[in-house]
Formats: C-alpha cells, sequence, structure tokens
C-alpha cells in the first residue's frame, strides 16, 4: 500500500506543496494570528512496519526494536498532505530524511516554514521547539486565568 501512494499516478494527483500565496486556515484563528502567519503546515517522521528481506533487516531496525520504515509526511492547515517520502529504513533519524528530502525534491517557499519537533534540524525554513524547554500542557491552560 505504501508504494502505492507514494508512486505515480496518485502521488502527482494528491500530494502537492501548498502555493505560497494561498491564505491559510490560520488567518482567520486568533489563536495562531499573528503568531503563525507564514507556517505552511506541519512535518514528522513516521515509522511504518515493515518486511524486508531477511539480509536487509539490520538497518531496518528502529530505535525501539521493531522492523520499520521512516517515512517523512507534511500536512497543511486543512489536513491534506502535502508531501511525502518512503522508504528510508528504521535506523534513520528524521533530520536524516529530511536533508535527503531537501536534497531531492521537498522546495519550501522562501519566508515561508513548518512546524517541526526537536529531531529535525535547525534550519529557517522549520520551526522546532527550544532545547532543554519543557513544555507542559496544563501551563497553556492557566494562561488565560492570570
Amino acid at each position: 500500500m505504501l508504494a502505492i501512494f507514494s508512486s505515480s499516478p496518485f502521488y502527482t494527483k494528491y500530494v502537492q506543496l501548498p502555493d505560497a500565496s494561498v491564505p491559510n486556515k490560520i488567518c482567520h484563528n486568533p489563536k495562531f494570528w499573528p503568531f503563525f502567519k507564514d507556517t505552511i503546515g506541519a512535518i514528522d517522521g513516521s515509522h511504518i512496519h515493515a518486511s524486508p528481506r531477511a539480509f536487509e533487516r539490520g538497518p531496518y531496525r528502529n530505535r525501539k526494536g521493531f522492523v520499520s520504515q521512516n517515512c517523512l509526511f507534511a500536512c497543511d492547515f486543512e489536513l491534506n498532505f502535502v508531501y511525502a517520502l518512503t522508504g528510508w529504513e528504521g535506523s534513520a533519524t528524521d533530520a536524516r530524511v529530511y536533508e535527503a528530502a531537501e536534497g531531492h525534491d521537498l522546495h519550501i517557499p522562501t519566508g515561508k516554514y513548518f512546524l517541526a519537533d526537536a529531531g529535525f534540524p535547525l534550519r529557517p525554513e522549520l520551526l522546532i521547539p527550544y532545547r532543554n524547554v519543557r513544555y507542559h500542557l496544563a501551563e497553556w491552560g492557566r494562561t488565560s486565568v492570570r
């Protein structure tokens, strides 16, 4: 199934990077505007179980011990996939897969960025959380009480 979704004609028809000039959903949401005004979506890696041949299983074993592929997916705020890169071995880090995507066919418009987690490299086109800062959801819930 993964090979079908990540190849032509399905991929070229349904998965496309958003146009930089198109206003997105967050413009009308006061929680996000103007803080994320140049954000075009979110990007993350996902481990999908794989069944490679026996002699290829070593690199496909991830840090949790199961055999998987590390796949990179990006989506916009309408929850549509805008990018997918599949087939990397499970031992590959998100940063390594992102750099391969960047060199291959992931082109983020100038001045725009994706939200990402701390596993991604520090780049102008990625907004990642600060290192060594603990974010607690309970703190965010109390912000309106002050």
